[in-house]
């Protein structure tokens, strides 16, 4: 085995030209990426823990964590964790085929060292360790199976193909019928937001109808704290590299006498072939009978298929219409590493807590109460604030 050296960094700007490198292979998810990273540490105050390995002068790796102080445990995450759908670290190809258990353990050590006196707990979440064909390079540690799954749709140069995934005819009756009435109600049109100005629009827009429609499920808004709305704002800000965006807008907007009235929106990132929907919101008060959430993502799916995307993602959470539109549940894992004694315990508590949480997701009716007690906390200006999962 090759010396591989792990080195700690506590600020992003440094290791740009290295990052980008290794965030160009295409198993690398976008949620590592070095626009994604630096748009929530320039809008966040946790302190940063990038760890940088090296093999031979070369970067082999980098995993980008925020340290996160919980019930005085300090807590090592990946940044934007709350936010992240799917979460791989950046490596190296090579790096990552020839990454065995006893590499994994050394490099997992070394980075336990690195972290000693600045956190307690290592918890990296949302791991696929099967991802596209390729196993990730922790695959081989003790790992826990995250409460939550990711849905995706495998995506075709056809789409009448892709839609046949998914009980074509039906499907295409449904959007016929849901055409329809729109047309009926006066029209409408699929608008990506290219302008400042329509990005701003659009945003605030889906700032307000989130806040309504969890106000009215009586969850907590997640979308409310002002440096969550400043980091999705910075990432609007970022350029583009050909199709490629960390975050771009769609909407479902209405014609006629509903001239200009937007009905649903959605924010999606893409990397390469890889479409994430990142987030969504309809207007409850506009076109219901339509399912305007439905519907655009028909047209936004339909879009990625003429872009030559293969694989739609609805992030992480199972929800009914993801399973309508998917045909592909990933399973995800979290690679716990205690630092101190304290964290071992912690270790041992976040355990306990997902599996507790698995068991609460698997019954909708305990799920429903624990969501509506969150909410009452949340608007309590003393109650702590929680993790939104």
């Amino acid at each position: 085995m090759r010396p591989i050296s792990v080195h700690l960094h506590t600020r992003v700007e440094p290791l740009e030209a290295a990052w980008r490198l290794l965030e160009r292979d295409r198993l690398n998810s976008l949620h590592q990426g070095y626009d994604w990273c630096a748009s929530w540490a320039k809008t966040h105050t946790n302190p940063l823990a990038v760890l940088h390995g090296m093999e031979e002068g070369r970067s082999i790796f980098i995993l980008p964590l925020e340290i996160v102080r919980n019930n005085m445990i300090r807590t090592a995450q990946f940044i934007g964790s709350r936010f992240n759908n799917i979460n791989t670290g950046l490596f190296d190809s090579g790096f990552r085929a020839r990454c065995d258990k006893a590499v994994a353990e050394q490099v997992t050590a070394d980075i336990v060292k690195q972290l000693h006196g600045k956190a307690d707990l290592v918890s990296l979440q949302n791991i696929p360790l099967d991802w596209r064909g390729e196993r990730h390079p922790f695959s081989t540690l003790p790992v826990i199976e995250h409460q939550n799954h990711a849905f995706q749709l495998p995506l075709f140069e056809d789409f009448e193909a892709t839609i046949n995934q998914l009980n074509g005819k039906r499907r295409r009756k449904n959007f016929r019928n849901q055409q329809r009435k729109l047309e009926a109600a006066g029209g409408y049109r699929h608008v990506v937001a290219r302008s400042d100005s329509d990005k701003t629009r659009l945003l605030d827009l889906f700032f307000f109808q989130k806040a309504v429609r969890f106000k009215a499920m009586g969850i907590p808004n997640v979308f409310q704290p002002p440096e969550t709305q400043a980091f999705f704002r910075m990432l609007l800000a970022t350029g583009r590299d050909g199709r490629d965006t960390p975050l771009e807008l769609h909407a479902l907007e209405l014609c006629g006498p509903l001239e200009g009235k937007i009905a649903a929106i959605a924010g999606l990132s893409r990397k390469g072939d890889h479409v994430i929907c990142q987030f969504g919101s309809i207007d409850e008060t506009l076109v219901a009978d339509t399912s305007p959430g439905e519907f655009l993502f028909w047209l936004m799916i339909e879009k990625s298929c003429a872009e030559g995307a293969a694989l739609f993602d609805f992030g992480v959470g199972d929800q009914d219409y993801k399973r309508r539109w998917c045909t592909v549940e990933t399973i995800q894992h979290d690679v716990l590493l205690p630092v101190s004694a304290p964290g071992r315990l912690a270790a041992i508590a976040q355990r306990g807590v997902t599996r507790t949480k698995a068991v609460i997701k698997g019954n909708p009716q305990l799920y429903a109460i624990i969501q509506r007690l969150r909410s009452y906390a949340d608007e309590t200006p003393t109650a702590a604030t929680g993790t939104g999962d």
